[in-house]
């Protein structure tokens, strides 16, 4: 065999663990690592007991096992096996076996003293799943705590190692150089894509390149995309467009297995073409690529704990992919990369991608921890820690599945959802549902059968699935047929579901944060139970229905669209979270309405199932909510009387002076709204009947006696004329004032004053018709100045009134003189 760039690695390998038991290995793509190193382990005895080496993707852990029992000269199942969700080939004999990241957890928390294991190897650990994130930080909590002998290596092509080394106690960092062979970089000359310019779309883009690169080149081509929905339609651009002999591989995680080693193994003729996602990134050798086209995407999953929901998002790749997927060129012979960006392009790339830690669901982990007897993530070595909302959004769904008690301890049923290899939520489908639970939760875990122009009502995939061919004849859309089979499979390896509950009910066992009942109006809007917004296509049947359950959305934060959905009844509704329904009474002031509303609500989480007029609702609750309402309207809509502006004016006018007085601004009165005003507002809803509310009275009573007596003395209410007419002060003038006819002051030589600062009483002189004829401060000086030509303009217009030449010495009247 030919020797393998890792082997000069190994020797620095073995004193690293020989002395610590710990390592980081850093190796390029090719480098031999992952079916090379744990062989080492066994042929220099550097481990007692089973070796266990994670994969992050099921093809990746198949390949390595097969590779390294071959080395032997073994089947798969002796001395190297693997292990999957619903497929193993292990012995009593095997010694390595490499496993999925998500089968490590239930050997852990099933031994937590992992009996005869020797070592762990976290292989491809630069992807930083949360589950190599998850593993790793448990290993390490276990070997500080019960197994000091477990060997404990973390293995990656462009990881930065300097961290993952401290996490792992300063464990020892081995560098292997690799052999890799040169590949060169083609970039294109301008962006394919410009802002506010017309251009290709990223398949046509892609295609263009990939012919490009099938025209320039003879070897075998790796193409990179970012989802199965772009390689079909790149596979459909390139159909009959690519030189002779060329074949068309697709690579995807949904492909059939048998599909996938297709792509992976060498074709005996022509030149192979593999069209593949992020799965060929790492860990797999493709032996007859000699070409790589990167098209610069990658396809992530991003969790947003507000809404909890999460969605699949195409973002630019790193720095790290593109150099591993770079990598995939050179890993047999001298290569070449063509790259759908332009070198400048390359500068704004992140460095590393962003960890799944904090960007994906982490319900699952959360319980994990529970279990392990923790309820912070923060007590465990990770390298990242989550978001403490990611953390507190996942307990809340967990206390309302039942898998953790209201002290975030985890519960028998939540031990037993970990058992089943699923979401917890489709885990607690299965343990509490009725016989749909295993053939719903395979559905939801794999693709969808249907194409996305099918309606999103899942009883169609149900019978697609129960009966492809009856389907097949009466609708005018194919199921996927591998998929099908896909879902078939996993739910015969599924085993719960024995409750009497119909599909739509058990389906609600699993999302009780996603019934959905439709808003009023045309469009078909609904709002979930827990608060977020949904919306359907306007032409999908099942958006007309009231209730629904909702288990897949597109993720949007706002409103996010439908994609998959069960019609529900409230009976069924009932029937599972029954004992979840509250009736909210509700009492407030409608701004649309502009009036109080009394309403009883049924209700679950925040859906109004029903809504009912409150007959008896409590006076109490109607004022406060028209005391509201008062505050939206403005003080405007109060019935201020005469006396109550004057009121409040005296009253204003006395504490700008200094003096202590309740604050009757209109701040102070509407911040003060439910001391002064709601205790007179009992049984009235509606602007109108505010009209009878003595506001004068209301106000007085916010003064004490000696406020009163106060105010009395000190800003009187009103002067008396010298004729007895008692006038009226105006305290809401810039100064207070008084008006009143010239003919009653006859006679009045002293101007009359206010306030402890005997401030001057602003006087609005009247004609006998009460339209101002002078404004004076100052009454005796207009008695000398100002009267002569008063008198001289309004004698003729007022002839039956006096006017004397001296009305200092004239007498006082209200009266006119007799005719005649």
């Amino acid at each position: 065999m030919t020797r393998l760039p890792i082997e000069d690695a190994l020797p620095e390998l073995a004193e690293a663990l020989e002395a610590r038991g710990l390592a980081v290995l850093q190796a390029p793509p090719g480098a031999g690592k992952t079916t090379r190193v744990p062989l080492f382990l066994l042929e220099r005895g550097l481990v007692e007991g089973r070796v266990l080496m994670l994969e992050p993707r099921r093809l990746a852990a198949r390949a390595a096992a097969e590779r390294m029992a071959q080395t032997l000269g073994e089947p798969v199942g002796q001395s190297v096996g693997y292990r999957m969700r619903g497929d193993s080939k292990v012995g009593p004999q095997t010694r390595i076996e490499v496993i999925t990241e998500g089968i490590l957890m239930r050997v852990i928390q099933n031994d937590p003293e992992l009996s005869g294991v020797g070592c762990i190897i976290f292989d491809e650990f630069h992807e930083r799943s949360l589950q190599a994130d998850t593993g790793l930080a448990f290993a390490l909590e276990i070997r500080e705590a019960l197994r000091p002998d477990l060997v404990l290596i973390a293995m990656s092509a462009t990881l930065d190692a300097a961290p993952v080394a401290t996490l792992m106690g300063n464990a020892p960092l081995v560098t292997s150089e690799g052999r890799g062979y040169p590949v060169e970089t083609r970039h294109l000359a301008e962006p394919w894509n410009r802002p506010n310019r017309r251009g290709p779309r990223f398949e046509e883009a892609a295609a263009d390149l990939i012919r490009q690169a099938a025209g320039e080149t003879a070897g075998g081509i790796l193409a990179f995309l970012p989802g199965e929905g772009e390689i079909r339609r790149v596979q459909s651009l390139l159909q009959g467009k690519l030189p002779a002999g060329s074949n068309l591989r697709p690579l995807y995680g949904a492909l059939p297995f048998a599909e996938q080693r297709r792509a992976v193994l060498p074709d005996q003729e022509g030149c192979k073409i593999v069209l593949a996602t992020s799965i060929a990134e790492t860990s797999l050798t493709i032996q007859d690529v000699s070409v790589v086209v990167d098209g610069g995407r990658a396809r992530r999953a991003r969790f947003d704990a507000g809404s909890g929901m999460s969605r699949l998002v195409t973002e630019r790749v790193t720095k790290a992919e593109a150099t591993q997927r770079q990598g995939r060129a050179g890993r047999v012979a001298a290569g070449i990369c063509y790259k759908l960006w332009t070198k400048g392009e390359e500068g704004g790339f992140a460095p590393f991608p962003l960890p799944e830690i904090l960007s994906a669901d982490i319900t699952n982990l959360v319980l994990e921890l529970a279990a392990w007897g923790t309820s912070t993530p923060t007590e465990l070595p990770f390298l990242d820690q989550p978001r403490s909302s990611d953390v507190e959004r996942s307990q809340e769904l967990l206390r309302g599945l039942g898998a953790l008690d209201p002290a975030n301890r985890i519960t028998d049923h939540g031990r037993a959802l970990l058992r089943h290899p699923l979401h917890v939520r489709l885990a607690h489908m299965l343990e509490q549902g009725g016989p749909d639970a295993a053939i719903l939760a395979a559905l939801l875990e794999n693709r969808d059968p249907l194409p996305r122009t099918a309606p999103s009502d899942l009883s169609l995939r149900l019978e697609a699935i129960r009966d492809p061919r009856r389907f097949a004849d009466s609708h005018p859309y194919q199921a996927n047929t591998a998929a099908v089979k896909t879902i078939k499979a996993e739910a015969k390896r599924l085993r719960g579901g024995t409750a009497p509950l119909s599909a739509t009910e058990t389906l609600a066992l699993a999302y009780p944060d996603r019934i959905g009942l439709r808003r009023k109006g045309d469009a078909p809007r609904f709002v979930l139970s827990g608060g977020k917004g949904a919306v359907f296509s306007e032409d999908d049947s099942t958006g007309a229905t009231r209730l629904a359950v909702i288990p897949s959305l597109d993720g949007d934060g706002r409103e996010a669209r439908v994609r998959m959905a069960l019609p529900l009844t409230q009976g069924e509704l009932a029937t599972v979270y029954g004992e979840q329904f509250e009736t909210r009474h509700l009492c407030e002031w409608s701004k649309r309405e502009r009036r109080v509303l009394a309403r009883k609500h049924l209700c679950f989480g925040a859906l109004v199932l029903e809504d009912q007029n409150w007959k008896d609702c409590p006076a109490d609750a109607s004022s406060a909510a028209m005391c509201e309402g008062v505050g939206d309207l403005g003080l405007g809509c109060l019935p201020w009387s005469q006396p109550a502006t004057l009121f409040r004016a005296r009253a204003e006018w006395l504490r700008g002076q200094g003096h202590e007085m309740p604050d009757l601004s209109d701040a102070g009165l509407l911040a003060g709204l439910n001391d002064w005003l709601e205790p007179h507002l009992g049984g009235i809803r509606t602007p109108d009947g505010l009209r009878g509310l003595d506001l004068h009275m209301i106000l007085r009573n916010q003064l004490d006696w000696g406020a009163l007596q106060m105010l009395d003395q000190l800003a009187p209410a009103s002067i008396t004329a010298p004729t007895g007419t008692k006038l009226p002060i105006d305290y809401g003038a810039p100064q207070p004032k008084v008006s009143v006819r010239l003919q009653e002051l006859f006679g009045m030589t002293t101007h009359p004053t206010a306030g402890p600062k005997r401030i001057p009483l602003l006087i609005e002189l009247l004609s006998p018709a009460r339209r101002a004829v002078q404004t004076t401060a100052d009454l005796p000086g207009f008695w000398k100045s100002s009267y002569a030509d008063v008198r001289k303009d309004m004698r003729g217009r007022y002839p039956r009134h006096p006017w004397p030449e001296d009305p200092t010495q004239a007498e006082p009247t209200r009266r006119v003189k007799p005719r005649g």
